[in-house]
């Protein structure tokens, strides 16, 4: 399998840098938060899960570098690198999930910071493997979905590069073929970065899972032809009435139900974020050179012609058949009765 895609070893953040694949496959190494903080915003790593970890790993970098001060200005400082961590990437639940559960460490800790560095770096590598834990719980619980020979159809890259290591949407997957089943992906590309194409291409590749790339705008004839058995996408947030994943997902989940193809999202529980609407969430915009520029290499539009580049959509529940956690697989109704 593909190496983990965020590790922490000898007090140094280990990372793929995900901005060069599938040509090269490189790590990076960070010894502040502040370096991790860019790699995020930059998504030299992302994911949801995945940024998660990282954020974590970050804070945890923070308490090493501030141990030695007194616990009151200790705090101040560490308040400042988890508000430029969140600051990063304003739409994935598992970023302040993440901050939150250290920071639970960190403010209710009663003695010298130096000591509760440590506490702060393992509570950041049990994390880490719990996200694979519960991965493969998903893939458990999702591979009963599959039936042998199946087609599934996925939007931008929800597999073991987004998360530390076995993915979400593709946990189902993974989990199919090791039970035997004949299982192969179909992914879209995912403009305007490229997910699909660059990243499930490269990791389904690289396990020897068969895998196709068609353009974002072939996938509703790609369902209508009959190509393809299910759809299985990941999240970002789920709010206790939409589902918020990459850009182009609800246009997929829209085809899907024209062609009563059953559409999933897998979604661990860090995700979740039931106590909000799609009112209270902030979708993200990035930098319009992503749109107008390809990987920021050959400009394809006309100097001076605006672009606008939101990085999730709003997929409604109306449009979900199925929500895959680490503890089972739910109806959206049936997903709000067990967490809300």
């Amino acid at each position: 399998m593909i190496p983990s895609t965020i590790e922490w070893i000898d007090n140094k953040v280990k990372m793929i840098d995900q901005t060069i694949l599938p040509h090269k496959l490189e790590f990076l190494e960070f010894t502040n938060y502040r370096d991790v903080a860019t790699a995020i915003k930059v998504m030299n790593i992302r994911g949801a899960p995945a940024i998660g970890v990282a954020a974590a790993m970050g804070m945890a970098l923070a308490t090493i570098e501030y141990k030695g001060l007194p616990k009151s200005e200790f705090l101040k400082k560490m308040e400042e690198a988890a508000e430029r961590i969140r600051s990063t990437r304003p739409t994935a639940s598992n970023l302040f999930w993440a901050i939150d559960r250290i920071w639970k460490i960190v403010s209710s800790y009663p003695d010298n910071p130096s000591n509760l560095s440590e506490l702060v770096i393992e509570e950041a590598k049990l994390m880490a493997q719990e996200d694979v834990n519960v991965n493969k719980n998903i893939g458990k619980n999702g591979a009963t979905l599959l039936e042998d020979g199946d087609v599934v159809l996925t939007h931008c890259n929800a597999g073991s590069l987004a998360t530390v290591q076995y993915g979400t949407a593709l946990a189902p997957v993974r989990t199919a073929i090791e039970d035997g089943k004949n299982i192969s992906v179909i992914a879209d590309e995912t403009r305007p970065r490229l997910q699909g194409a660059r990243l499930t291409a490269y990791e389904l590749q690289y396990d020897k899972i068969p895998v196709k790339v068609i353009s974002d705008t072939s996938s509703g004839l790609i369902m209508r032809l009959g190509k393809i058995n299910k759809v299985i996408v990941g999240t970002d947030r789920v709010t206790s009435d939409a589902v918020f994943n990459k850009i182009g997902t609800y246009l997929v989940a829209l085809a899907a139900k024209d062609n009563n193809i059953p559409f999933y999202v897998a979604a661990p529980t860090s995700t979740l974020s039931l106590h909000e609407t799609v009112d209270d969430v902030k979708i993200e915009q990035r930098d319009s050179l992503e749109v107008s520029n390809i990987l920021g290499k050959v400009q394809i539009i006309p100097d001076g012609v605006e672009c606008l580049n939101y990085a999730f959509d709003i997929t409604p529940f109306r449009l979900v058949t199925g929500i895959i956690t680490e503890d089972g697989v739910f109806s959206p109704e049936d997903l709000l009765k067990k967490y809300k």
